[in-house]
């Protein structure tokens, strides 16, 4: 193994390891994810839950609400943190490094959490449309697409590539790492929001598309900075290396 592939797995396994710990605990989790009937969540006055109302846990507090969404949070999101981890390694001496990555953890989590509410709180009222039925999810994918089309959503992909200079010493060095989370998490909820939006709308299988939804946000990020424009952007980069994988494995059977 080379220096440069050393590095890229000393970032790599651990992102993967803790994605793969909150993922255990969501299949794990009973009830299905499912909010009871009744529960008034996020004290939003007016809305009812439903029992068809999936949203991120089997609790019926406020607090347990947003702790499941954190637990997605860490399942989905961590993946697409190679890259930033990997800049700020770089770019933060030995003795620094875990606070700065502490840092940017805090500010990525902490932009995540807010966007959560608002988030959750949108799809409570959706849900509240046609309780037990699937428009409201299908509300959800039609936003999805509409954002997934627009030159918005490439501004905020273009964004989440952008890697600023950080400052290496002292509180200047701390600031910029909490900073980077700030900015990339504001970026990343502004590419990944409609998206995200489908998991707690999805009555059966939600795991399934949360892991849909996983591996599609993953696979655009491997996609460079492209002009913002209205038109189709999918992970077409991962497709391309899939189809490579295919042919050659073929080629040597």
């Amino acid at each position: 193994m080379t220096p440069a592939a050393r590095e890229r797995a000393r970032v790599r396994t651990p992102v993967l390891f803790i994605s793969a710990v909150a993922w255990i605990l969501l299949v794990l989790q009973p009830g299905g994810l499912v909010i009871s009937a009744h529960h008034h969540s996020l004290a939003m006055p007016g809305i009812k839950m439903t029992s068809s109302a999936h949203l991120l846990t089997a609790l019926n507090s406020p607090a347990s609400l947003m702790t499941g969404w954190a637990l997605m949070l860490a399942a989905m999101m961590a993946p697409l943190l190679t890259a930033p981890v990997r800049h700020l390694r770089d770019r933060s001496f030995t003795r620094r490094r875990a606070r700065a990555i502490a840092l940017f953890a805090a500010g990525y989590a902490t932009i995540w959490m807010l966007a959560g509410f608002v988030l959750l709180s949108v799809a409570l009222a959706l849900q509240q449309i046609a309780p037990a039925s699937s428009l409201p999810l299908m509300l959800a994918a039609a936003i999805a697409l509409v954002w997934q089309f627009s030159p918005f959503k490439q501004r905020c992909l273009n964004r989440c590539h952008a890697h600023p200079e950080l400052a290496a010493f002292g509180l200047a060095a701390d600031l910029d790492a909490f900073r980077f989370g700030l900015t990339h998490g504001l970026w990343c909820v502004g590419s990944c929001w409609a998206l995200m939006l489908l998991p707690p709308l999805a009555a059966r299988g939600h795991l399934l598309v949360m892991a849909a939804v996983t591996l599609w946000l993953f696979s655009e990020r491997l996609d460079q900075p492209k002009p913002p424009t209205w038109r189709y952007r999918g992970p077409n980069t991962a497709a391309r290396v899939v189809i490579a994988q295919t042919r050659l494995r073929l080629q040597r059977s």
